[in-house]
């Protein structure tokens, strides 16, 4: 099987830079688009049950964004070592596993590669998986990397 249309979801960890490097080898493999994804919240104190300001929020959005961006430029430069062009987008939506598999299934990705913390235990139970989310709500292949 060749994939065509890659995507890769960044938060700026180590594991999502390791998800990039063994996407950006599969991609100068099959000669695949790569896309490589980070998703700022819109806002990320919807549920909260305190009153902030605008400017607040404001603020939140430009630091987010530009931390994204600089995620997004790492990943770059890390695919361009490997001879290998990338697509990077800033995307301004809810920070979910239905916001990485909306974006898979509109860019029609035939592969989402992912970095994953192998959380256990406790941490699992409350930190949850956000990889095992995104791989339970899309039939779309996805490789999950985790180291």
């Amino acid at each position: 099987m060749s994939y065509q249309n890659i995507l890769v979801p960044i938060d700026g960890s180590d594991i999502a830079y390791s998800a990039i490097q063994h996407a950006a080898e599969i991609a100068k493999a099959f000669g695949s688009e790569l896309t490589a994804i980070s998703i700022v919240a819109d806002d990320p104190f919807a549920a909260a049950d305190f009153y902030y300001s605008t400017d607040m929020l404001k603020e939140y959005i430009a630091d987010a964004t530009k931390n994204a961006e600089e995620a997004l430029s790492k990943a770059q430069q890390l695919t361009e070592q490997l001879g290998v062009k990338i697509q990077t987008k800033v995307i301004r939506d809810v920070v979910s596993a239905t916001t990485v598999t909306k974006i898979a299934e509109s860019s029609k990705t035939d592969l989402i590669v992912m970095g994953s913390h192998g959380r256990k235990g406790f941490q699992k139970l409350f930190l949850g998986s956000f990889a095992q989310d995104v791989l339970g709500q899309t039939q779309i292949p996805v490789l999950i990397v985790k180291q």
